[in-house]
């Protein structure tokens, strides 16, 4: 009995000292939160910059400038360049440890601001050759702005990190201009985490109709993968009273775009993850009496499931091909791969999870629906695990869904919330980074 007792009460000191080394081990949470009130004003501040001086996507020119300043006034190893205007920045720990990767999007978007804002953007630019307003209409805004008060809350602190935390500005998310490259994808094709070599990537995004302040994320996948459709129907032009006379494209593309509806509607199993094909354009002929030789249309597809995708993507120049073959016609499609799903790692949500709970303190967190927009965040996530979250961006009491969405010209920030996207990413790291 007493050889019993000596060993259990050995066992409670060693587990006691262990427990004791665990907690003088942990993240400093209490002083990242103090830094992040601390910072929150300057925070507001690069926010309203950066709204008031968006730029388009590869076109980030003076965006990159600005965001490497801020970066090198805080004693960081800074990078420019990357992916034409991106810019990176390493921070380097006191303790030895593995690197995690934190991004943020950098580009505006052609849309003419009508928020009324003391900051809203008057920035004019050409886009697909016109003159358009230009303004950050996604938040992206907002996305540098906590990236750099992360940045600044763990500088001041980096002797307490166990590692490397590795700040990604990327341009061109919105897409790079045709016949461009850009973005995550063309940032890993240059060896950014080739040369960095992150354990792990964090991204959030704000709006996307989450309420106010909630933080809301899911395991799997998030937001679907993107492609563009294009299919063009070559008949043979002839006069409007002699249709007889030729070939109508015309028709034969009305019957294509009915005959893709049944893809979704017939042809997968949506019991398993949805999917959508869309056409948003078509042009064709010149004249009220004169049918053409061709009609041209664009879509959209977006899909969550790899199988799924190619199945659309076969499914879609079978229909296309053979409905114009019944009416004489022909069609050739072309289909341009886009972002992939973006996928939260489930390892990585699990372990992360008691991170944003504790963040989030009083608000639960939310386990959202499958969102149908995409996120080129996806490039990374299939690289490394990555964990990429929401944040609610209207203002206190206002129901999201009726609040301006993404992409809106009256889409805006309540920019309390910036504090709290701010923490949310310093603990992802400095959890991580301990854990590791």
């Amino acid at each position: 009995m007493m050889s019993i007792m000596k060993t259990l009460s050995k066992t409670i000191i060693i587990s006691l000292l262990s427990f004791s080394s665990w907690l003088s081990a942990a993240p400093a949470w209490e002083l990242v939160d103090e830094a992040v009130v601390k910072n929150a004003e300057q925070v507001i501040q690069w926010r309203r910059w950066f709204h008031q001086h968006p730029e388009l996507s590869n076109r980030e020119f003076n965006t990159a400038e600005y965001v490497a300043r801020e970066l090198s006034n805080m004693g960081l190893d800074v990078s420019t360049g990357i992916a034409k205007t991106g810019v990176v920045a390493l921070l380097k720990g006191g303790k030895p440890g593995k690197t995690v990767a934190l991004r943020a999007d950098m580009d505006g978007l052609p849309v003419s601001e009508q928020t009324g804002l003391e900051f809203a953007s008057t920035v004019k630019a050409q886009y697909d050759g016109k003159q358009v307003g230009v303004m950050h209409a996604c938040g992206h805004d907002a996305h540098m702005a906590i990236l750099l008060g992360v940045a600044k809350t763990l500088s001041a602190m980096r002797e307490d990190i166990s590692g490397n935390v590795l700040f990604i500005f990327q341009p061109a998310e919105e897409g790079a201009p045709e016949g461009e490259e850009g973005g995550a994808e063309l940032m890993l094709a240059e060896g950014l985490f080739e040369q960095y070599k992150p354990a792990a990537v964090f991204g959030l995004h704000v709006g996307l109709n989450t309420p106010h302040g909630v933080i809301a994320l899911r395991r799997g996948p998030l937001m679907a993968a993107v492609d563009t459709l294009r299919i063009t129907v070559e008949g043979q032009q002839t006069h409007g009273a002699r249709p007889w006379g030729g070939v109508d494209p015309i028709v034969t593309t009305a019957q294509i775009i009915n005959a893709l509806q049944t893809i979704v509607s017939r042809q997968i199993n949506i019991t398993k993850v949805p999917a959508i094909v869309t056409i948003g354009k078509i042009s064709g002929g010149v004249r009220h009496n004169i049918i053409p030789d061709e009609v041209e249309m664009w879509g959209t597809i977006r899909t969550f499931d790899a199988a799924m995708r190619d199945q659309i993507h076969a499914s879609i120049k079978r229909i296309a091909a053979n409905t114009a073959a019944a009416s004489g016609a022909t069609a050739i499609v072309e289909i341009y791969n886009g972002y992939p799903v973006t996928i939260n790692d489930g390892d990585l949500y699990d372990r992360m999870l008691p991170t944003l709970a504790r963040v989030s303190g009083d608000v639960p967190l939310l386990n959202p629906d499958l969102f149908t927009v995409a996120e080129d965040f996806s490039f990374f996530a299939n690289q490394v695990p990555g964990l990429y979250f929401y944040l609610g961006s209207v203002a206190e009491g206002v129901d999201p869904l009726a609040a301006p969405s993404n992409h809106s010209p009256l889409f805006d920030v309540d920019e309390s919330v910036l504090e709290i996207g701010t923490r949310a990413l310093s603990h992802l790291a400095m959890d991580f980074l301990s854990s590791e």
